[in-house]
């Protein structure tokens, strides 16, 4: 028997990267069809197909395609930029780039490709050895630390596992302000049978959507959403997908963004992170990216969504993650895609602190095509775009509550022709009083605004804004020239100092029948104050004895309400 000699240098054994691959590599001629790049993966048994010799399309890729009925598409624009390494590339460096979230590590030597280098364990424990612990008990309330234990506790004594997933992780880890009012956790188990637990344990109230695996408890502090982990496959482009029980690193896979794709786990007390597509490395470049090629076609609202993350987060989009959207955008329209889920997403971004800035990335993209496949940003939808902000601020210091996505919607179609308009009203699931209330508003505010000019008295810029929505006055301004906005300005301002001191039942008293007439002799008395014949209520009293005797007033409506 020999014996290591102490001090003694041995040599150490390295494992290159040809002896790691794991999966073959087909070569397809250039413009291979995904179809035919398909036939050949599995002819071959291969994980990876080379189009042409310089693109690399992962074979799960080119299934997914052929699901979504895209067989005759062009195979090379599936293709990821996957690392491509030498021979006897280290073993340490391929492992370093499956843990950054690669799908796989080509491997080529000066001759040929030799194959490819993929994680088997990938979908199974994507575990990375990084504790939440801290983070999570320093930023989040001691109730909601609290109700995380609890949640883990009843998981184990479930035979279940619990993940804290969504908005939570992803501020959490890229030290975002932390909203712990709502929670978000998965389930590897039966995920409506830990909300029951959960809401006897806590007293919560819940509903339960047994057909989809998940439930809402509603604790006094906190609404927590709890799903079983699931995979998702997509029968057609932006059509909504069919969901199956799978393990959570699946569930992980079928979302947005890798920053999106992160969850912590709940029962062991050690909140491990799971990351197994590389979004902590995408928070340190600040990228979005998404998590295959066909994203987008699968489901174009993430469009809506990666705009309105960049907005908020200040990140871009990568190079991989911009040719996949416009893979998405070159297939409009999407029959399967309804303008509810459009629209839906929209109020998102117009609900966001930087939507202006998330509307300008949506023009420029040309994801509004996704509204009318006619429609064309302009550099005037631009301008207006950016004025936004300041028309919301200055309706809402008057007192006014316009609609900021209705708003919006007028900045982005005001320029384009009535139909496109008029489609695109449509492509937002915009109906109704909605609809004509807009439509109104692109046809009329030209007359409006010179009306508005013209109008010599205050009262009479009032008449004419009565009856207008807090909504189209505000597109008024944000349309308008300065002598529009100033006389605006001193009209608005003097109608929230008129206020009338009578009442209905003081115009009553002096008179005034019952019914319509009231409205009409208070407004007739506001329009005398607007104009400063009446300034104070002996006056207001005077002018109604007067008022009731005169049968030619004009019936008053109110303006600046959304209808």
């Amino acid at each position: 028997m020999s014996v290591a000699r102490r001090a003694h240098a041995y040599p150490s054994v390295e494992i290159g990267a040809a002896a790691l691959v794991n999966t073959g590599l087909a070569l397809a001629r250039p413009g291979a069809s995904v179809g035919e790049a398909a036939r050949l993966a599995r002819r071959r048994d291969t994980g990876v197909v080379s189009v042409g010799g310089t693109c690399h399309v992962l074979r799960e890729d080119l299934a997914r395609a052929s699901a979504l009925g895209l067989d005759d598409l062009d195979a090379a624009v599936l293709a990821r930029p996957l690392p491509v390494v030498g021979r006897r590339e280290s073993e340490a460096r391929i492992r370093r780039h499956i843990i950054e979230g690669a799908a796989a590590v080509v491997v080529t030597d000066p001759r040929r490709p030799l194959g490819a280098v993929t994680d088997p364990d990938r979908w199974r424990q994507p575990v990375t050895g990084v504790s939440m612990a801290s983070r999570l008990s320093r930023r989040l309330p001691p109730g909601t630390r609290a109700l995380l234990d609890t949640l883990g506790g009843l998981a184990r004594a479930h035979g279940a596992r619990a993940f804290l997933v969504g908005g939570l992780v992803r501020d959490a880890w890229g030290q975002a302000r932390l909203d712990a009012r709502e929670l978000d956790v998965v389930v590897e188990g039966d995920g409506p049978a830990l909300a029951r637990a959960l809401a006897d344990t806590t007293g919560g109230a819940l509903i339960e959507h047994r057909r989809f695996l998940t439930a809402s408890v509603r604790t006094r502090e906190h609404r927590v959403d709890i799903a079983t982990s699931r995979a998702e496959r997509y029968e057609a482009p932006g059509a909504l997908p069919r969901v199956i029980p799978a393990g959570i690193a699946q569930d992980l896979g079928r979302r947005d963004f890798t920053i999106n794709a992160m969850a912590v786990e709940l029962g062991s007390g050690s909140f491990e992170l799971l990351d197994p597509l590389g979004g902590r490395r995408d928070f340190a470049r600040r990228r979005l990216r998404v998590l295959h090629p066909l994203s987008f076609v699968e489901d174009p609202t993430r469009i809506f969504r990666a705009a309105r993350y960049a907005a908020r987060l200040g990140f871009t989009e990568d190079a991989w993650t911009i040719r996949a959207r416009a893979l998405a955008l070159a297939r409009v329209p999407y029959p399967a895609l309804s303008p509810q889920r459009i629209g839906a997403e929209l109020m998102r971004v117009m609900a966001e602190g930087r939507a202006h800035i998330a509307l300008r990335r949506l023009g420029g993209s040309g994801a509004l095509r996704l509204l009318d496949p006619r429609y064309r940003f302009t550099a005037a939808a631009r301008r207006r775009v950016e004025v936004l902000p300041a028309a919301l601020a200055w309706t809402r210091a008057r007192g006014l509550t316009p609609s900021a996505f209705e708003l919006a919607v007028l900045a982005l179609v005001a320029d384009q022709p009535r139909e496109v308009a008029l489609a695109a009203f449509r492509g937002l699931a915009l109906t109704g009083e909605p609809f004509a209330r807009l439509a109104r508003a692109l046809d009329e505010w030209r007359e409006l605004a010179r009306s508005v000019v013209a109008a010599r008295a205050a009262s009479a810029t009032a008449r004419l804004l009565r009856g207008r929505s807090a909504t189209e006055i505000a597109w008024l301004w944000l349309t308008a020239h300065r002598p529009v906005r100033v006389r605006l300005d001193e009209v608005l301002a003097r109608c929230q100092e008129a206020v009338v001191a009578l009442s209905g039942e003081d115009v009553i008293a002096l008179g005034v029948p019952r019914g319509p007439a009231i409205g009409r002799v208070l407004e007739a008395v506001r329009d005398a104050r607007l104009d400063g014949t009446v300034t104070d209520r002996a006056a207001e009293v005077e002018y109604v004895r007067r008022w009731t005797k005169d049968l030619g007033n004009a019936p008053a409506t109110t303006f600046g309400k959304e209808g």
